[in-house]
């Protein structure tokens, strides 16, 4: 007796089992009907129609998924060679020189900065960039060069991320910026360069006064 299947027999066992597509999804998915031109699209026809875009869009976000996580991991990494740089520093000093450094290392960024100010010269510094810098707030864009300037003293540098926060009795700025005019435009995560502020801010408060 043979035991190859033909198909007769394939037939036969589905008459049997009606509802053995039910859930077997992926296979009618990949299934070949053919559609008699003039005829209405049948049933069965869009449903498989229905299955393999969905399975497309499925598969999309999975890639949109696995992108983001690889990026997300390389960002991660980053940041903890970054935080551990600036958990190390034994000084204030050594950290307001190391964590720009670094910054740039790490992130490969065009240029860092960690600036602090007295309320005078905040009030200065807001006055000629028509800017007011409050604790907590981050700002990112494509400024105007003469603010630039002021800022960075740089006018290859084309947009920024200025995240503000306090030192003491001083307003710190940990500044961020790219030659490419599009980099920080807003709509990008900036989260991490929070991040990074906040921990160079705890640090700083362990040192005395």
């Amino acid at each position: 007796m043979s035991d190859k299947i033909n198909d007769k027999d394939v037939e036969l066992y589905l008459l049997k089992n009606t509802d053995f597509f039910l859930t077997r999804e992926s296979i009618v998915s990949e299934l070949n009907f053919k559609h008699s031109p003039g005829k209405a699209e049948s049933l069965l026809e869009r449903q498989v129609r229905k299955l393999r875009s969905e399975q497309k869009d499925l598969l999309n976000s999975l890639s949109v998924f696995l992108s983001n996580a690889s990026e997300n991991e390389d960002l991660f990494s980053k940041s903890k060679a970054l935080i551990l740089k600036v958990v190390t520093a034994e000084n204030e000093d050594t950290l307001i020189q190391l964590m720009p450094k670094s910054l740039k290392k790490i992130f490969e960024v065009d240029a860092a900065y960690l600036k602090f100010f007295t309320n005078s010269e905040m009030n200065s510094l807001e006055e000629s960039t028509g800017m007011t810098f409050s604790a907590g707030e981050t700002k990112y864009g494509s400024f105007a060069n003469e603010k630039i300037q002021i800022l960075f003293g740089d006018n290859s540098i084309q947009s920024v991320v200025i995240s503000v926060f306090k030192n003491k009795n001083k307003i710190g700025l940990l500044l961020v910026g790219s030659k490419d005019k599009t980099k920080y435009l807003g709509d990008e995560d900036t989260t991490f360069i929070e991040f990074i502020r906040d921990i160079t801010e705890a640090k700083l408060k362990t040192f005395p006064a």
